[in-house]
């Protein structure tokens, strides 16, 4: 899945981590076999649902595609 069409909503962003970041990137340079992230489908866009540590360790080593599982929605 191409990163950019990922959308992290707030409350995600407020998960980020710097020190899972760097381990998760180092973890990505070491070839680790990493957990897709996982996102749903939103308005045109995929959302993030969970990873956003994996995700930024992935922006960070410029990588423009992520593995991702599509879930569905939460329903209340």
């Amino acid at each position: 899945m191409n990163i950019d069409e990922i959308y992290v909503p707030a409350e995600r962003r407020k998960e980020i981590e710097p020190e899972k970041v760097e381990a998760e990137a180092e973890a990505m340079m070491e070839e680790v076999a990493e957990q897709p992230i996982q996102v749903r489908r939103g308005k045109g866009r995929f959302v993030l649902v969970s990873g956003v540590n994996r995700l930024e360790a992935s922006k960070a080593l410029g990588e423009e595609t992520i593995c991702a599982y599509i879930v569905g929605a939460k329903l209340h």
